[in-house]
């Protein structure tokens, strides 16, 4: 697990083992419980496991997918809107994240489920009651899953509310009577906490919203996202700033608010909020693969077949692309050392699948294979990144960001399961972890001299060479050491 991703499923274990799912914590909390919830009823359906943290989170990026194709099929068309899921579906930092137990990927699901509502409501007046009222419910909930940061894509469709829909979307009723009735849940949790903590029940909410709007964090400046998504959307980035001007210069009519002033008004947020982080701009993902998909299209159709040279150069430039990453693998397989192999092979996997560009125009232009059409080229962007994805999973490289913890917890699985383990606070990212991994807990102690005699403990590589009292290190796990004492 990464460590966030460990804090979660902790809190979620916390809730589950104590049976109080409102603040099993002897503080307020500074987040609201939804993703505490959903995982905690995923441990009472499926089990206590690093599957169960996860399941969420797969599920509702599956939906993701589904639910994108529908805004694309309404907004462009079914073959764009094939391309966009197809692209949104490999896009790396939405796969990182479907994978591990996060509050991103529901609220992110729920917000497009919330555009594919207001879309379909212009389509069918019949059903725009129930289609606001399923909008509303999508907000609030996702205000439960991801306290106010659900706000950003909220305001990010003003544009779109106001400037071009306002009678049609803002002045329904249902759409308020929606988003007040999934607050209800968040209303009572507060409220409960409020009798227990008095104040500060709420109040760690806004303090917690105040501290991450009054500093950076990791000196990620204003220009971040500038670089940062482009890096992680990696190539499709590039192909969504071809289909943001082409989208520019040739208006959608009725949805140009959406494919183009939501993503634009959402990264101006973002970048002025002061705390920047790379899973903050997981919501822009659907509609950068929307507008890559715009793109790719359009030079498919007007370079594959038309005007060549700009397609010619872009399959010879991913084909030499690919012949880098095979040299610089074999050179990597060559004179490093083992725990490297995994990225060589990495590297020769994505490596051979983009060579598949450049075999595809060599094919038909100089040796006419017509049959090897427009299709054939797309599918040659999209089997690289699909490739790619799949083969660094295998290889532990996408979810298994911890396996030396899991591992070694395994490997002595006699001892947590017939013994309690202890741990000595000292409160770092590891200690999360091994709190969720470890199967049967002792004490909680601040001082190792606290330890009971003839058990056993986790404690820190520094508190355990200071360690005076008898003892046996059983094995070491990062910073901290598994010991027996005497």
């Amino acid at each position: 697990m990464a460590h966030d991703e460990g804090l979660y499923a902790w809190r979620a274990k916390m809730m589950f083992d104590s049976g109080d799912w409102v603040s099993p914590w002897s503080q307020p909390h500074h987040k609201t419980p939804g993703i505490y919830w959903i995982i905690a009823i995923s441990y009472k359906i499926f089990g206590i496991s690093e599957a169960s943290v996860r399941l969420p989170s797969i599920m509702f990026g599956i939906f993701s997918i589904f639910i994108l194709y529908e805004i694309g099929k309404i907004i462009l068309g079914k073959k764009v809107a094939w391309l966009a899921s197809a692209i949104f579906s490999v896009e790396l930092l939405w796969l990182q994240y479907c994978r591990l137990g996060n509050p991103d990927v529901p609220m992110i699901c729920l917000v497009l489920l919330a555009v594919l509502c207001l879309l379909k409501a212009e389509l069918h007046p019949k059903y725009s009651p129930i289609l606001h009222f399923i909008v509303g419910l999508s907000f609030g909930f996702g205000f439960l899953i991801r306290s106010f940061m659900i706000f950003l894509p909220m305001m990010a469709l003003l544009p779109y509310l106001i400037l071009e829909h306002r009678r049609h979307h803002l002045k329904n009723p249902l759409l308020y009577i929606g988003f007040v009735l999934a607050l209800v849940p968040t209303c009572i949790w507060i409220w409960l906490n409020f009798i227990r903590y008095g104040d500060a029940g709420y109040a760690e909410l806004f303090k917690f919203l105040f501290s991450l709007g009054s500093s950076e964090r990791d000196g990620n400046g204003i220009i971040f996202y500038f670089w940062n998504i482009p890096l992680k959307a990696f190539p499709w980035s590039f192909f969504s700033i071809l289909g943001l001007v082409l989208t520019i210069r040739h208006p959608i009519a009725r949805y140009q608010s959406i494919l183009v002033g939501f993503p634009l008004v959402l990264f101006a947020e973002l970048s002025l909020f002061p705390t920047r982080l790379s899973h903050y701009s997981l919501v822009l993902h659907p509609f950068i693969a929307l507008l890559a998909a715009v793109g790719l299209n359009w030079l498919g159709e007007h370079y594959f077949t038309r005007n060549k040279r700009l397609a010619r150069n872009l399959s010879y430039a991913f084909g030499g692309f690919g012949i880098f990453l095979l040299l610089a693998s074999i050179v990597i397989r060559i004179v490093s050392d083992t725990k490297s192999w995994k990225y060589a092979t990495l590297g020769l996997a994505i490596g051979n699948a983009c060579l598949i560009l450049p075999t595809v125009w060599i094919a038909r232009y100089r040796f006419g294979k017509k049959f090897l059409c427009v299709r054939y080229w797309l599918a040659g962007w999209l089997i690289p990144a699909w490739l790619g994805l799949a083969v660094a999973g295998s290889l532990g490289l996408i979810g298994d960001y911890n396996p030396d913890v899991k591992n070694f917890i395994q490997h002595n699985n006699s001892i947590f399961q017939n013994y309690p383990v202890n741990l000595v606070e000292v409160h770092n990212k590891i200690e999360v972890l091994l709190d969720f991994y470890t199967p049967n807990h002792g004490k909680r102690v601040e001082e190792a001299s606290q330890l009971p005699t003839n058990s056993y403990a986790w404690i820190s590589v520094k508190q355990a060479s200071q360690l005076t009292r008898p003892h046996r290190i059983i094995g070491t796990v990062q910073e901290y050491q598994l010991i027996q004492i005497f």
